[in-house]
């Protein structure tokens, strides 16, 4: 029996990690290190949200790889499978099931006011329906397991308040307690920049890789811009996507980074190879462990499917309170 049976009656945090790409350092400090450390307040669930990423990955081989990047590098940096559950979405179909009990209770007119439908439509894309569906999978996602909390950023508090209303909707149709309402656990993650000074991201190709091998993490430190002051010059630190980022990887030596290119006589060059030696210092295990994670893919399925059986556990408890409220059962 693991630690994760015999945890307190606290309350639970639910996290979901979308399978769109390989992990970078932006992932890391603004999503993975934050949410790792709510093992110490919450009964932690994450989940590999790998139905949700079917609205823009098309290549089945991709995806599977995906899932098991990401479930590799989580464990990697630091989640305890005996301390917490980490699943595959797709391991767990109850959730398709209170998906469609949630989509008889909401109004297209909410769904279309959902943030990636509305972004699509203003580009003038044609949204295929799962986008539109998007956030009553989430919900789903959400309520099947009783989640207290759920960590989300400002910008992601609408899809909760979604999930919020339709369970309340559901508990004043069909009996309080039926569904637990969520709160949101407002992240305040940092705003990680790229290697061009902008958000760092996929889809800007400015990302700094996970876990690229020293030679290739050192050419992508040494590529970022930077402004063209003499090496005796003083050099501003703030606002610098150097220091920046040297202020989220090593923040107690920030401040001697700061003083040194105001000083003059340190260039962006020394920075960019203190930030380098920083990076490589706390990711560089964590590369190792990483690769001994993922290159044994029957033992990464098995952690999987182990977790999976547990989450199905909570979920079936869930799905017969709701089968009975609403009278399929």
């Amino acid at each position: 029996m693991s630690t994760c049976d015999n945890l307190p009656p606290v309350k639970t945090s639910l996290t979901g990690i979308k399978p769109t790409h390989l992990p970078h350092l932006g992932n890391y400090l603004g999503a993975i290190r934050p949410a790792l450390s709510l093992v110490e307040h919450y009964r932690t669930l994450y989940f590999i949200a790998d139905y949700h990423a079917l609205t823009s990955v098309r290549d089945p081989e991709a995806l599977r790889g995906y899932i098991r990047d990401v479930a590799a590098t989580w464990l990697a940096c630091g989640l305890d499978p005996e301390r917490t559950l980490l699943y595959r979405q797709s391991d767990v179909p109850q959730v398709f099931e209170l998906t469609w009990v949630l989509s008889c209770l909401l109004a297209k007119g909410q769904l279309e006011r959902g943030h990636a439908y509305k972004d699509a439509v203003a580009r003038g894309d044609s949204p295929n329906a799962g986008l539109f569906n998007y956030p009553v999978l989430m919900a789903a996602d959400i309520l099947l397991y009783d989640t207290d909390v759920v960590p989300v950023g400002k910008d992601q508090k609408q899809h909760l308040e979604l999930t919020r209303d339709v369970a309340m909707r559901l508990n004043h149709l069909y009996g309080e307690g039926t569904l637990v309402v969520p709160e949101a656990l407002i992240s305040e993650a940092p705003l990680v920049p790229g290697t061009d000074g902008e958000k760092m991201s996929k889809s800007r190709g400015n990302g700094i890789p996970l876990f690229a091998p020293p030679k290739r993490l050192r050419k992508v430190i040494m590529s970022i811009k930077t402004t063209s002051e003499a090496l005796e010059d003083s050099k501003v630190a703030e606002g610098t996507t150097v220091y920046e980022l040297y202020c989220l990887v090593a923040p107690e030596r920030a401040p001697e980074m700061k003083k040194k290119l105001e000083a003059g006589g340190y260039g962006w060059g020394h920075a960019k190879q203190d930030l380098y030696e920083a990076i490589e210092e706390e990711l560089g295990p964590k590369r190792e462990a990483y690769l001994e994670i993922r290159a044994d893919e029957p033992g990464l399925d098995a952690l999987l499917h182990e977790g999976a059986d547990k989450a199905r556990a909570i979920a079936n408890r869930t799905m017969s309170r709701v089968r009975g409220a609403v009278g399929i059962a």
